[in-house]
């Protein structure tokens, strides 16, 4: 038994290091479930103006918009909202002058391609985006948004674009937008609508109303102010923080134009990462199109609701069940390696034994022989020690049949060698002495 459970276990880490690169391989199956007969077909393109963002506001003729610029370096047309300070945009356009013409938002394609196609024009504004030659140019930072989208101011972008045009040194930034607090007729309009509704919408809106319930903050049902484009040129009302502190505990939202902006609980957490999402995806069409405030607001409270349930603000992720495969999988690749190292150690130690195991019976059967060759010649002294040599051949073939280590084996006949030689020497006959008459024997 001592000699066959280096073999069991040999051959159990086989089977082991077998079982582990099977399952490590049917877990790497990688598979794809699709049914084409339940797959949704592709979305139509969204037609143009089905989100209301079209004005149905017309444009002249090519030839009277070509003959408009010729007689005026700068253009408004009907219904163009963006506005500039003229001086700042000269100053960046240097000797070579520049003309400008004004669009307004929400054109469809032919029409602002019709604007765009003008002759002899250096800079085109379509709402409040602004373009020339190839280039256009898009504010990157709440700082410009806040102009563009809350006043229709385009002073800065138009200033880069046409310094840029001319080959002048870059407009440098102007001051950020000055805002002020709501005056105390104006805080107490709004404050009287809040209590009551719950909503305040200014003259010249375009919101009809307000989502009932939102999941952007956390159950709470905000309040909402919602005013037109601001006039440009002057310091901007900022109703918010005057209100978060009429309200406290209660989210205000309060839209002017375009732009949309956050103050109550939580500000701090996610109204700075939800403009720079919002508007840094959006401006380009909230720039050209007149899309509805109704529409723009339930854009962003959208996108505060993705960003708030996104994980990224401490909120608990859901419950995942343990997993032992996930914890184990990692680990099957070394277990099968040690495995596969104790197997070959294993195998190794068997190589060895058939050489030893050869060695062994031939080292007894030529000791054997010695005995029986010289038992006819022995007598007194010389015969007591073949007697001990042949007892310890006799222990040493027994251990060999009964399988113990190879070693006690060699032991055994290490001492029979010894008593042989003795014999051979008490009898005076160097040919019997086992290393002469070994030799030539053992393999």
């Amino acid at each position: 038994m001592t000699r066959r459970w280096p073999e069991a276990l040999r051959w159990t880490l086989l089977a082991v290091a077998v079982a582990v690169l099977v399952t490590f391989l049917l877990v790497q199956k990688q598979s794809t479930d699709v049914s084409y007969g339940q797959a949704p077909p592709a979305a139509d393109p969204i037609p143009e103006g089905s989100a209301g963002e079209l004005s149905g506001a017309t444009v002249p003729s090519a030839e009277q918009l070509s003959a408009m610029v010729k007689d005026s370096p700068v253009v408004r047309l009907p219904g163009a909202i963006a506005t500039w300070d003229q001086k700042v945009v000269d100053a960046a356009a240097g000797s070579g002058g520049v003309r400008i013409i004004a669009a307004p938002p929400g054109l469809p394609k032919d029409l602002r391609d019709r604007v765009r196609d003008v002759g002899d024009t250096t800079v085109r504004v379509l709402g409040t985006e602004v373009s020339g030659g190839i280039y256009s140019v898009s504010p990157d930072r709440a700082a410009e948004w806040i102009r563009q989208f809350a006043t229709g101011d385009v002073t800065e972008p138009l200033a880069t674009l046409v310094s840029h045009l001319n080959h002048q040194p870059e407009a440098q930034d102007g001051p950020p937008l000055a805002r002020r607090d709501p005056t105390a007729d104006e805080l107490a309009t709004v404050r009287t609508a809040l209590r009551s509704t719950g909503r305040y919408f200014a003259p010249g809106t375009t919101v009809k109303d307000v989502p009932a319930t939102t999941a952007a903050f956390s159950g709470a049902q905000p309040l909402y102010v919602v005013l037109p484009q601001q006039p440009a040129g002057g310091p901007m009302v900022h109703f918010g923080p005057a209100l978060a502190r009429e309200f406290p505990g209660r989210p205000v939202v309060a839209v002017y134009g375009s732009w949309v902006e956050y103050d109550g609980p939580s500000a701090a957490e996610f109204a700075d990462v939800a403009t720079a999402s919002f508007y840094g995806q959006f401006g380009d069409r909230l720039s050209q199109y007149a899309y509805p405030q109704g529409n723009v607001l339930n854009a962003w409270l959208n996108r505060v609701t993705a960003i708030r349930y996104a994980g990224l603000f401490d909120r608990p992720l859901p419950y995942t069940p343990f997993d032992p495969l996930r914890v184990a999988l990692p680990a099957l690749p070394w277990l099968f390696a040690a495995c596969a190292a104790g197997f070959l150690v294993l195998s190794a130690r068997q190589v060895r034994r058939p050489a030893r195991a050869v060695r062994t019976p031939a080292r007894l059967a030529g000791l054997t022989a010695l005995a029986v060759e010289v038992s006819g010649l022995t007598d007194g002294v010389s015969a007591a020690s073949l007697t001990r040599g042949i007892t310890q051949l006799t222990a040493a073939r027994e251990a060999f049949d009964d399988r113990l280590p190879d070693k006690h084996v060699q032991e055994l006949l290490d001492r029979a060698e010894s008593e042989l030689d003795t014999t051979a020497e008490l009898l005076g006959r160097a040919d019997y002495r086992p290393a002469a008459f070994l030799r030539g024997r053992l393999v």
